[in-house]
Order: structure tokens, then sequence, then C-alpha cells
């Protein structure tokens, strides 16, 4: 963190006396809270840099079309760049999190979050091209993520394993088309009060995109599945829209698998991606 300080500290002489806190290590940047008021992010990849700039891009324009808070995204060229926004008032959430929040709050939740996904998917596509957005990366083919999670998979989760790809094989194009969604709501992207139980903003917005409207619904399980189940009812009175929720669970556990054999096994095990995989299979039965 100390070559993440030096460059904040050329850029902004002023926070000298501040505190400086690595947050929990990410896939795409190393973030760091200063004095628990402001964000700064350095991209781990080249691609990085690019990421930020479209990000901030994007959110100038995102932010006024939500009801939930986004940062506001500054980007410092650099060298080194880096973004850097005033934090959002909360805390992640976890899945031991919510489990201690009580009904009315995760129904609150539930409705935040399909209110956000129903705000992004009717944004207007152009003014977001406008803007940078760009599809979505495509998944690997079900096979490849079968093939590559398999070494670590133990005998009793490969049968799971083998069904969710040749399941997720087999299905067709997604009905509910081509949406920009955010596409990683997963609770290290929450601003979340515990105490008083609500949601104060949705932040990291580097892997959003346009993308099939079914994988913006995958993350959320990684809080807990049963706030998934409480979205999707939501979100369909919404926008009028049905979702096919047969397909977001096979989607969630095609996901799951393709972490566990992409990552490197420092990452398997700080995020417990072998867990996540058991954890679904246990839920699907």
């Amino acid at each position: 963190m100390r070559t993440a300080r030096d460059a904040i500290l050329a850029a902004f002489p002023d926070l000298a006396g501040a505190r400086f806190t690595e947050l929990a290590d990410g896939w795409e940047s190393l973030a760091i809270d200063v004095d628990g008021a402001l964000i700064f992010r350095f991209p781990r990849f080249e691609r990085g840099h690019a990421q930020l700039a479209r990000e901030a891009r994007l959110l100038a324009v995102l932010a006024p079309a939500l009801t939930l808070p986004v940062p506001r995204t500054q980007v410092h060229p650099g060298p080194p760049a880096f973004a850097w926004h005033r934090r959002l008032p909360g805390e992640t959430l976890l899945a031991p999190h919510y489990a201690a929040q009580p009904e009315p709050a995760r129904d609150r939740l539930a409705e935040d979050l399909a209110r956000f996904a129903a705000e992004l998917h009717r944004l207007d596509p152009a003014l977001l091209r406008q803007a940078g957005a760009a599809a979505m990366w495509d998944w690997p083919s079900p096979d490849s993520i079968l093939r590559d999670a398999w070494p670590r998979l133990p005998p009793d989760l490969r049968s799971f394993a083998e069904r969710t790809a040749a399941d997720c094989a087999a299905l067709p194009p997604d009905p509910g088309g081509t949406v920009f969604g955010h596409f990683d709501t997963h609770g290290w992207n929450l601003a979340f009060d515990h105490a008083a139980g609500r949601l104060h903003g949705v932040f990291d917005f580097a892997g959003s995109g346009f993308g099939a409207l079914h994988r913006d619904f995958v993350a959320q399980s990684f809080i807990d599945p049963d706030l998934t189940r409480r979205i999707l009812p939501r979100y369909e009175t919404l926008t009028g829209r049905r979702l096919d929720h047969c397909r977001i669970q096979l989607l969630t556990g095609l996901q799951r698998l393709m972490e566990l054999g992409e990552a490197t096994q420092a990452q398997v095990a700080r995020f417990g991606l072998l867990e996540n995989v058991r954890a679904w299979a246990a839920e699907m039965r």
C-alpha cells in the first residue's frame, strides 16, 4: 500500500495526516480508504486504466437517472493513474450481515435493488454508448468452464458441475434480450447501513455494460439466495418483464464454477470459491 499512499499524497498533499486503510482485496483494483471519507482505486492491470476513465464518464450519465446514490468518480491521470470518489455512507453487506437483518429490512433491500436494476435496464442505449458503454465480455463455453474447474472439484461436486454445464449448454438465447446492467451487484459493491437496515448506494461500475438480461441477477445470490428470490418478483412488477428463474439459477451455478476454475489458488482460498460452489450445489438440491 505504500506506493499507492505515496501516489495519493503526491496529488493530494493535504491528506498527509489522514488514516489510510487498504480495503478487501479486489479482482481488478487496489482500493484505499482515506479517513472513511474518500476511496482511491488503483488498477491492477493495464486494461484497468481505460476502465476507470470509462466508469467516470458513465457515472456522470447514470447518477441523475438512478434513485440509489452512486459515486461521482474523478480520474487522476498519473502516473500512476488512479480514480477517486467520496465514500458512500455504509459498509459492505455479506451473508452473515444479511442473515441478521429483520424481514422488513430484507424486503426494503430487495425493493431497492429491484428498482436499481429496472432503472438501469430502461436507460437510453445511445446515450450510454456515447459515454463509453460497451458489450459485456462473453463467458467461456460451459464445457470450457467445466474443464477448467474440474481439477479443483472434489468427487461429491462433480455430478453437480456436469449437470450445470450440460443444462447451461442447452439454454436458448436469453429471452429477455440485451440490457445495460451493473452485472456485479454483490455485497462487496453495496454501501449498507447495518444499524438502520438501509442501502445507501451502489458502487464499482467498472464491469457494467450491455449484456444478457438474466446475467444481471446472478451476483445478488452471493449475499444470500433469499435476497435474489425477493428481488425477482419485485423487478417483474416494476417492469412488466417476466424472468426465467430457473435460468438465473443455472447461470449462478455456472458463474461459481467459472470463478473456481479461473482464479489463482490464493484467490480460491481468500474468496472461498470452492465453498461457494458447494453452497450453491446444496441450494439446488
